[in-house]
């Protein structure tokens, strides 16, 4: 999803024999040229549909398993675009919603519109803040977590004892 979308191709080749062995999980919300340029953030409903509809096609499935929101649009209210999420599961091209980046109560006002399976969100060494708020409320909802950057610290420090 980042562009120039070679990454979704490669996945795509790399399960299309064994689709039924794997859970594909991908994201939008970055919009993106062709070629990878940054153009800004979207949570419009129409978006939302372009964007599943192009890597279900980069991906060469009819399914994606957990289809996140990648960053939150803070021009689009989060309910209109889990309410075009939720239509993804109702025509059967995504099977699980999940939200990226999102504070507790954008978290609540989603999951009030459409179960949300798993919120990511940084979370290492350096990057407590999940601790504070969201950990407890994905607990009280139900909703998994998925750290990114989770080693984070340890490459950081890799990299500058290489560079000594």
């Amino acid at each position: 999803m980042y562009g120039p979308f070679t990454n979704e191709q490669l996945v795509g080749r790399a399960i299309q024999d064994r689709r039924d062995q794997v859970v594909l999980a991908t994201k939008f919300g970055n919009v993106r040229t062709a070629d990878g340029g940054w153009l800004g953030i979207s949570g419009k409903p129409e978006y939302v549909q372009q964007a599943c509809d192009a890597s279900l096609h980069r991906l060469g499935v009819d399914t994606i398993d957990l289809y996140y929101q990648h960053r939150v649009d803070p021009n689009v209210p989060i309910e209109e675009t889990i309410g075009a999420m939720a239509e993804l599961v109702q025509q059967g091209k995504v099977r699980y919603l999940g939200i990226s980046e999102a504070a507790p109560a954008t978290i609540r006002r989603a999951a009030a519109v459409h179960p949300i399976t798993a919120l990511q969100t940084e979370y290492s060494l350096w990057s407590r803040e999940p601790e504070d708020e969201i950990l407890s409320t994905l607990r009280e909802l139900g909703i998994g977590f998925v750290a990114y950057s989770p080693l984070g610290l340890l490459i950081s420090l890799r990299s500058n004892q290489e560079s000594r």
